[in-house]
């Protein structure tokens, strides 16, 4: 994990490309979207959904990477890559802490947004 939670290079250029109104609104709803989107893991995790459990972490990883929470996005591609069977059996919390990751980016890209 870096100690920055916001890849500001990603973050920039996606500012500069949609403009700095736009770029608020895009965050808004990612920060609305991606507890939903760590509520679907759990619950296909929980559930035993297996494709359920990839697309969301795979929606996960690419909206993180959209906005540079490189991290988060690492986490939910290992998420993604590794299925329900390895997520199972690795040591802590995976989706724990891929929401703790995510608090984390969302505090630094509030702190963006503000200016």
């Amino acid at each position: 994990m870096t100690d920055a939670a916001i890849d500001r290079a990603t973050y920039d250029a996606l500012a500069e490309t949609t403009g700095d109104e736009f770029v608020r609104e895009l965050v808004e709803t990612f920060l609305a979207e991606a507890p939903r989107m760590l509520d679907e893991l759990r619950d296909a995790f929980a559930n035993d959904d297996a494709e359920r459990f990839r697309r969301s972490a795979h929606s996960l990883k690419s909206n993180a990477n959209t906005f540079g929470a490189l991290d988060l996005g690492r986490m939910a591609r290992t998420l993604e890559l590794d299925g329900l069977e390895r997520v199972r059996a690795a040591p802590g919390t995976p989706i724990d802490d891929a929401a703790a990751e995510f608090a984390r980016a969302a505090a630094a890209l509030q702190d963006l947004t503000r200016g």
